[in-house]
């Protein structure tokens, strides 16, 4: 399962999520964290990515365009690295029902 954080958050996820997400990365370990949404969602969907955001942007092309790639929109205010990484483990079984079915473009996460 592989999980592209985008810019909106924190690349510490990778760290802490490796456990159970081992092959994420951040925009920012690609060097994609200065490009447009666009750029994000043609490489996450050439590359096998699920994008993990809070940008509405991919919530809306996940309605228009479907997957792939999937999107995880997560919909919680501000908080924490460690209460959103904790809120994710907490998901880890509807993140991988979702990641497992064919036919959802979305999820969204509060």
């Amino acid at each position: 399962m592989k999980l592209l954080f985008d810019v909106n958050l924190s690349f510490k996820l990778v760290k802490a999520l490796s456990d159970i997400f081992p092959e994420s990365k951040h925009v920012k370990d690609l060097g994609l964290d200065a490009v447009g949404d666009e750029v994000i969602w043609n490489f996450a969907q050439a590359n096998g990515f699920v994008i993990v955001s809070k940008d509405n942007d991919f919530r809306h092309w996940s309605f228009l365009y479907g997957a792939p790639p999937k999107v995880i929109s997560i919909t919680k205010g501000n908080c924490s690295t460690k209460d959103l990484e904790r809120s994710i483990r907490e998901s880890f079984t509807q993140i991988s029902s979702f990641l497992d079915s064919g036919e959802e473009s979305l999820l969204i996460l509060d």
